[in-house]
């Protein structure tokens, strides 16, 4: 089982710099951040872009994995996301996994209102459609050396490539998917899949985790009917969706964890404790989390610890192996 963090682009970056190498520090699998304008209730606060602040998260780090919790088409385009993509992957030497949503939770929110699109009429149908080419698109763009795409909501031409992906054939993606259309997009396109569960959340944990073992068995469907092999894809829950946060107490994560790994899971992924507001937390279980429970779970923890006990005299904190591209 791996452990992924998100941390949200709402700190100044002498403020979040210790915050990315602490997720290396304690031995975290992969590190996100959100891909939005402005988020929920935060949207009045301080917030910053994604693609520079995945950068900047490459040169502080060297192990982690680094991604987008999620790009969505609100206000990205593939053309240049393709681009940003593709520097980030070079920066980072190959640790960059691009995550992608439809941006269908409330209808893109603020990110439509600010781009002038908030008062227009757009249907989940709609979002889906236009889902399926950004994905389409964004896939061609970065395994292809010259692109021409002409759809209903893009179009491109020779659109270039070069020098490509440190990843070959392409950064990984990680594609968010609750409903059955973007599921078919995940088994056909994504190296990852990941599950928020149930829209809106869940009165129980009990009823959220029945609910998220649902759409694991609907993915499972999903891959069969395109042949694919289940053992070729990963499989990412975000357990914050849930009504208990993941970092209430050890016992919560712990709870999570065990969960995830009887309902298929192969990632699971939290969120950096806040001090108020979405995602409050102490910071202590965080650190008690990483200290006692992330070197049980087999993932970059366990190496770290492993190395360190081979070479006491090492000191660094981090394994020295490098991760692939969604392997396991």
């Amino acid at each position: 089982m791996r452990v992924g963090i998100v941390i949200l682009p709402e700190h100044r970056w002498w403020a979040a710099e210790p915050k990315w190498r602490g997720a290396e520090e304690y031995g975290f699998d992969h590190a996100w951040t959100y891909d939005h304008l402005g988020w929920r209730s935060l949207v009045d606060g301080p917030w910053f872009d994604s693609v520079p602040t995945l950068t900047a998260a490459a040169m502080v780090t060297s192990e982690i994995r680094l991604g987008t919790f999620v790009v969505s088409p609100n206000f990205r385009h593939p053309v240049p996301l393709a681009r940003q993509a593709l520097a980030i992957d070079d920066i980072s030497d190959g640790r960059f996994m691009l995550g992608l949503g439809s941006g269908a939770s409330g209808i893109g929110q603020y990110d439509r209102q600010a781009m002038g699109h908030g008062g227009e009429d757009i249907t989940q149908a709609q979002v889906a459609d236009r889902f399926a080419e950004f994905v389409e698109l964004s896939d061609a763009l970065l395994t292809g050396p010259k692109t021409t795409f002409t759809g209903e909501y893009y179009r491109t031409e020779e659109a270039r490539n070069a020098p490509g992906c440190v990843q070959r054939p392409r950064v990984p993606f990680l594609i968010a998917a609750n409903g059955p259309k973007a599921m078919g997009l995940a088994a056909r396109f994504g190296q990852g899949w990941v599950t928020t569960g149930r829209p809106g959340g869940a009165e129980t944990v009990d009823a959220w985790w029945a609910d998220v073992a649902k759409r694991a068995a609907r993915f499972d469907r999903a891959l069969e009917e395109i042949g694919r092999d289940p053992s070729t894809i990963d499989r990412y829950v975000s357990v914050d969706a849930s009504p208990l946060f993941a970092l209430e107490s050890v016992e919560a994560f712990t709870e999570h964890v065990s969960r995830a790994r009887d309902t298929g899971f192969t990632d699971v992924v939290i969120h950096w404790p806040r001090p108020d507001g979405p995602y409050a937390g102490r910071e202590l279980v965080l650190e008690e989390v990483a200290a006692d429970v992330l070197p049980l779970l087999g993932g970059r923890a366990t190496r770290r610890d492993a190395d360190n006990s081979a070479n006491p005299g090492n000191g660094s904190g981090v394994s020295g192996v490098r991760e692939g591209g969604g392997g396991k």
